[in-house]
């Protein structure tokens, strides 16, 4: 019974963001937590428009999404991958994907990727 009611929890705290996304536009709704790094500096950080670019996935507008956060939605197929490795039995099935995408140095150029992401969106041209 117990274990019934853990995953039933964490159905919930799974689907709950994804419904409020798919119903709620974080561009119309202040319901959504602004960045504070944005808020200070003026300047984008890594991660804003992911909110935006979250609805816009579940609404199948890719292109917008990527206009909205490029870094967030070329690296979804990279966190899908991490999690089937993690919770899927994939690091069993695939025991050397995950020194190779999720090791130090992978580590090292996904930092860099979004450190030049960061630097990018910001630069005026």
């Amino acid at each position: 019974m117990q274990k019934k009611v853990w995953i039933g929890a964490l159905g919930i705290l799974f689907v709950a963001p994804i419904v409020l996304y798919f119903f709620f536009d974080p561009k119309q709704n202040e319901i959504f937590p602004r960045c504070l790094f944005l808020s200070l500096t003026g300047y984008e950080c890594p991660g804003c428009g992911s909110q935006r670019a979250i609805h816009d996935l579940l609404h199948l507008r890719i292109l917008s999404a990527f206009h909205e956060n490029a870094l967030f939605v070329i690296l979804i197929p990279y966190i899908a991958l991490g999690i089937y490795l993690e919770f899927f039995g994939g690091k069993k099935r695939f025991p050397k994907l995950l020194p190779l995408f999720f090791g130090k140095w992978a580590a090292v150029l996904i930092l860099l990727l979004i450190l030049l992401f960061w630097v990018g969106r910001n630069v005026v041209f």
